[in-house]
């Protein structure tokens, strides 16, 4: 009998429609072992929430608006792209005079790690965390906003997007056994799309997934590689954890397909 794929749990459409907080992905419904996803959008009508993240290290990234986030009683201002870190076991209050749109990542973790409000003007000063990749046909710009410049336990997060038609995600590359992964796409208006694939077979690729703003793909094998339609770009956040808590917490070490592997895997940067 042959295996569907995508499985189950791999596929979420969007994820972006409901205004409060809303968690769409979870190691219970997903095919991810550690790794949740949520969005918090707050105007008018629902101008704020509160939670506890409880065993969970938690990421927040601000997609659009701004807001005011408040871990412990200690509040931060949070404009477009910047991000915060909050340690399990915390008391979190999220408002908005306006309105904002917060993606929201968590991960199980043994250990409590300090909170950190991460800047995305001072990423944007940082080569090594943000920087462009690629040549023609598949350029684009990457971001990591929870990465190196954070301590924590497993998450690791940014964003990319493409120029107009590009691939990303290029060279196909893969790092199963150390991080899974998600994609939740953004900056794609409509009419925009594109197509993410997720196979170990190199030559029949298994999944080739329509993609639209608001969805999120998890990546539980193999290679991942996307591409936009001609005149639009394809935009997602990337948000991985670590299989072994700390120990495989490592942006940029991945295997490229053996096909692709000549000039190295673009992540280059990330490293240094």
């Amino acid at each position: 009998m042959q295996t569907q794929f995508p499985p189950e749990g791999m596929v979420f459409r969007k994820t972006n429609s409901k205004t409060g907080r809303n968690i769409t992905v979870t190691p219970a419904n997903s095919t991810n072992k550690h790794l949740a996803y949520g969005r918090i959008i707050l105007d008018a009508a629902v101008p704020s929430v509160q939670f506890a993240n409880g065993d969970r290290e938690t990421g927040l990234i601000c997609m659009s608006g701004g807001g005011t986030v408040t871990v412990d009683g200690k509040p931060f201002q949070l404009g477009q792209y910047d991000a915060i870190y909050i340690p399990r076991d915390s008391q979190i209050g999220v408002s908005t005079k306006a309105n904002v749109d917060l993606v929201e990542l968590s991960c199980d973790v043994d250990n409590r790690y300090p909170l950190q409000f991460v800047s995305y003007a001072e990423i944007s000063k940082d080569p090594t965390l943000k920087f462009d990749a690629g040549t023609p046909g598949q350029q684009r710009h990457l971001h990591i906003l929870l990465g190196k410049n954070v301590e924590c336990g497993r998450l690791v997060a940014g964003f990319t997007y493409s120029e107009p038609g590009n691939w990303t995600s290029w060279p196909p590359h893969e790092h199963t056994e150390i991080l899974e992964e998600m994609y939740i796409y953004f900056f794609m208006p409509p009419p925009a799309f594109g197509l993410q694939l997720v196979y170990d077979n190199t030559e029949y690729p298994e999944a080739v997934i329509p993609v639209r703003e608001g969805d999120a793909v998890t990546m539980p094998s193999g290679y991942h590689p996307n591409v936009s339609i001609p005149g639009h770009r394809i935009g997602f956040v990337w948000a991985m954890a670590a299989h072994r808590e700390k120990l495989d917490r490592q942006f940029g070490l991945v295997n490229v397909q053996p096909d692709f592997s000549k000039g190295g895997s673009g992540l280059e940067a990330s490293r240094k």
